[in-house]
Order: C-alpha cells, then structure tokens, then sequence
C-alpha cells in the first residue's frame, strides 16, 4: 500500500484550514462553556474560553421552563418538518417534470421560473398575499411560504438528468407510468441531492425571523427564532424569563443576563446540529447507492 506523499504545499494548506476551523469553533465552544457554566463563576469566563467554570444546567432550566419557549419550540419544529417535506416533495416532482424532453412551453416555464427567482417579490405584497388566503398568524403561512426555491430546483433538475434516460424508458416499456417511474427510479437514484437541499430547506425554515415575526402575531404561535432575537438582540428579558415558576423560587441576582442568553442559542442551535451527523451518516452511502453504470 502506496502512503500519501507528504508536501510543503500540502502543510501549509492544513494549516491555514485548520486555523480557519479553529477561529470559526472558537465562539461556538465559547456559548456552550457560558451556558454550562455556574452562576458565581461565569463571570471568570473570557471571550475565548472553551471551558466551563464549574458546572450548573440552571439557565437551561430557567429558559426551559418558560411554557414560551416550549410553545416556541414545537412551532418551529412542526415549521421545520413539514415545511421541508412539502418543498423537497415539491421541487423534486416539479423539478422531474421540468427535465422531461417532450414537456410542452418549458423554455417560457423556465424563463419565468428565472424572472422569479430574481425579482423577488417585496414584503407588503407577500403580506398581501398571506392575508388574501386567510393564512396570517397561522403556521401553515411559514410552511406553504416559498416551498420551492427556484436555485434548488435548477440543482434538482441537474441531478435527475444525470440519470440514464434507458432506464425510465425500460421501466415505460415495461407499463410504468411517470408517476411510478418518479417513485421507484426518480427518488432512489437521487438520495444525494434529497438530503442536501432537505437540509438547506430545513436550514432556511428552522432560521426564519423575520417573516415569522410580519405573519405570525398571537404569543402561541411565536416561533423560536423569533423569541431568541426578541431576548438576545432586544435585550427583552421578561419575555422570556420574567414569569417563569423557577425563578420566583430562585435568587435572580445570582443568573447572569449572558449566560442566560448563551443557554438561550445553544437551545436554537442543537436541533440544527443534530442535523449534519444525520445527513453525513447516509451521504456517503448514497453516493456508492446513486451510482448506475451502463
């Protein structure tokens, strides 16, 4: 067995990636070892510590325990998950139709498509929209929000030509219709692409704010997002943690506002983060799965 040559060149690159890894984890590291850290000692923590001082789930339970956050939590959820399986499900079927060679107006179906995706249209006329369908201050306006995203379904569309058109002509002389074609060739053959645009639209779903906050208004329909940059950015503290039970029964001078505020995001980033090692489990094999020869 050949070892790798080992290179001057190859050195350096190491180095610069991993100092660029370092300085990007660095922060990351540093919100955790706040979060875990206890109340009396957290104040001995620097920025660029990465290491707690001391030990206390405190400010998780005191964040945790606010039926908010709770509330907040299984509506970002719900957005997240059935927002994603309905623009994967979407953007794969259309982006199928779309790479059929006897589909009649898709070059103007495709100049649209690309008008779109670059004159986006403005907040007062979605909001419009929103309301003409009775769907403001209602979670299904986040989930039927752009369930498709013109640039994933180009992606989309350049993975299912790959696919050897002999073998959805075999499975149609064989009595397969599109839709069977679809399901048992179609998404197979594509698990690569699925699981990379599933994670971008679950990404894009899981981190909207903004939007939430124009067409989401009632405090039970509140997203996590939302809540996040309402305590973090806006500093508003009784929102989140002013009415909860634990801390009528605990000393609020001991809680520090930043630890508070670090266990606040390490709750909106964990769910994400559990994300990657699920798709890398199952991108490695998908790529050995996807491959056809003829």
């Amino acid at each position: 067995m050949v070892g790798k040559k080992f290179t001057l060149p190859k050195l350096a690159i190491g180095l610069v990636l991993s100092l660029i890894t370092l300085v990007m984890f660095i922060p990351v590291i540093n919100i955790f070892a706040r979060a875990f850290s206890h109340p009396d000692k957290v104040h001995e923590l620097t920025g660029l510590g990465v290491i707690p001082k001391g030990f206390s789930l405190i400010n998780f339970q005191v964040v945790l325990s606010n039926p908010i956050v709770g509330q907040a939590i299984g509506n970002s959820l719900f957005i997240t998950i059935v927002g994603t399986c309905f623009s994967l499900f979407l953007t794969t079927i259309t982006a199928y139709v779309l790479t059929r060679k006897n589909l009649v107006g898709k070059t103007p179906i495709m100049i649209f498509l690309i008008i779109i995706m670059i004159f986006e249209p403005g907040y007062v006329q979605e909001y419009f929209v929103m309301k003409d369908l009775h769907l403001l201050d209602s979670l299904w306006s986040m989930v039927l929000y752009r369930m498709i995203n013109v640039f994933y379904l180009v992606i989309m569309m350049r993975f299912i030509e790959e696919i050897p058109e002999s073998l959805m002509e075999a499975a149609k002389i064989d009595g397969a219709g599109h839709l069977r074609v679809f399901v048992r060739i179609v998404l197979p053959l594509s698990r690569i692409p699925l699981l990379t645009i599933g994670m971008f639209y679950a990404i894009a779903k899981w981190n909207e704010f903004f939007k939430s906050s124009i067409f989401l208004s009632s405090p039970n329909k509140t997203v996590l997002q939302v809540l996040l940059r309402q305590f973090v950015v806006e500093r508003d503290t009784s929102t989140l943690v002013g009415i909860t039970e634990l801390l009528k029964n605990s000393n609020v001078a001991q809680l520090d506002f930043n630890a508070l505020k670090a266990a606040t995001i390490v709750v909106a980033m964990v769910p994400i983060l559990l994300l990657y090692p699920i798709i890398l489990k199952y991108y490695t094999s998908g790529v050995m799965e996807g491959g056809v020869k003829e």
